[in-house]
């Protein structure tokens, strides 16, 4: 299913980054392309960091397919970090995450297209040609959300400032949303605890909030996982 909308120029496709952590569907999904495009060149990569390591003057992909879920992401903050790097390129974002509000938050921040991870192989060809021909792609069954796209824009805020942490910070991060406390957090990451109240410190301002409970329900509004609302309870977290 197709995305309606004005006609655009045609997107020439000869090179490929397909970024996704489960190394056996990164390959069948890279050799799936080099059949589909007859393209030259398709990279692998297992994680965010890996695969735009890759973009430089040797290597500029004209179709980036990107897992959302990957171990150095969260939310939408890694689509965000890939669209930063390259503007022009169509990201096409693959997930098993597929609720309506999911994609829905996709669109709204400029991806070519979404794909469910248990799409056939007729749906992921039709999706690549409608990219081929500048348009948008969402899987059959996609019915946008009744509610204005306001939630989705506060999904975009959050995660443009999650997609503003450092690595370390976003590996700190993570554990305090695992309920780590910070005695924990050194031990697991190998740093000085007095090291870690400094990033946590750090990463508080960057996202905004004044102490650890408001960071991690920040951090889950913008998980993806499912649309779910805040609670009252977390509701006054951020507020408080």
């Amino acid at each position: 299913m197709s995305k309606t909308s004005d006609p655009q120029e045609q997107v020439v496709i000869r090179s490929i980054l397909v970024i996704d952590d489960h190394p056996l569907y990164c390959d069948a999904l890279a050799s799936a392309l080099e059949k589909l495009f007859k393209s030259r060149s398709v990279k692998k990569a297992t994680s965010l960091k890996e695969g735009l390591r890759m973009v430089g003057s040797r290597f500029q992909p004209d179709l980036v397919m990107l897992d959302l879920k990957l171990p150095d992401v969260t939310g939408l903050s890694g689509f965000l970090k890939v669209k930063d790097r390259l503007p022009d390129v169509p990201v096409l974002v693959i997930s098993a995450e597929s609720s309506d509000e999911t994609i829905s938050a996709l669109l709204t921040a400029g991806a070519a297209g979404f794909i469910p991870k248990d799409a056939s192989h007729k749906v992921l060809q039709r999706a690549l040609l409608e990219i081929r021909e500048g348009r948008r792609f969402v899987p059959p069954g996609y019915t946008p959300p009744k509610r204005p796209a306001r939630s989705d824009v506060t999904v975009q805020q959050i995660a443009h400032k999650i997609a503003d942490l450092t690595p370390q910070q976003n590996r700190i991060m993570k554990l305090i949303c695992a309920g780590k406390p910070n005695k924990q957090i050194a031990y697991e990451l190998s740093l000085a605890e007095a090291t870690v109240k400094a990033h946590i410190t750090a990463l508080l301002r960057r996202l905004g909030v004044n102490n650890r409970t408001q960071a991690a329900v920040l951090v889950r509004s913008a998980s993806l996982d499912g649309g779910q609302e805040l609670s009252d309870a977390e509701a006054r977290a951020l507020l408080s």
